[in-house]
């Protein structure tokens, strides 16, 4: 149950992250390209890819604060990083074509759910 916890704090604090980051770069520079989602992306892609090489996978961390940082803090900023981290530890593994098709439903599937989640939406 404490696991729980711990990735929901993180994941708090992570969306909230993700909220400010986003609505101040929004205000800065305007809504023409969706950079605040971009920047968010990207920052949480980086940070998953350095805590879980860096820190995890060299045990410099307590996998509870593993699981605070990016279970809990990078999941609520980004799934996308998780995305990204996926991608990559597919790649390590040589499995080259897993990752691109897994590349290419997410983003194909995920377009589509949301397309459908529209008309839906619209239906109702």
């Amino acid at each position: 149950m404490a696991d729980y916890l711990i990735v929901g704090i993180g994941g708090f604090a992570g969306a909230v992250s993700r909220y400010a980051l986003a609505l101040w770069i929004t205000q800065i520079w305007g809504r023409a390209f969706p950079l605040g989602t971009f920047v968010i992306n990207v920052t949480g892609s980086f940070l998953i890819g350095f805590v879980m090489s860096v820190l995890a996978a060299r045990n410099i961390i307590d996998p509870h604060w593993r699981l605070l940082i990016v279970v809990g803090f990078l999941g609520g900023y980004t799934t996308f990083s998780a995305f990204e981290f996926e991608i990559g530890s597919l790649l390590k593994q040589g499995q080259t074509l897993t990752a691109a098709l897994y590349v290419a439903l997410s983003v194909i599937v995920g377009f589509l759910a949301l397309k459908i989640g529209d008309i839906v939406g619209k239906a109702v």
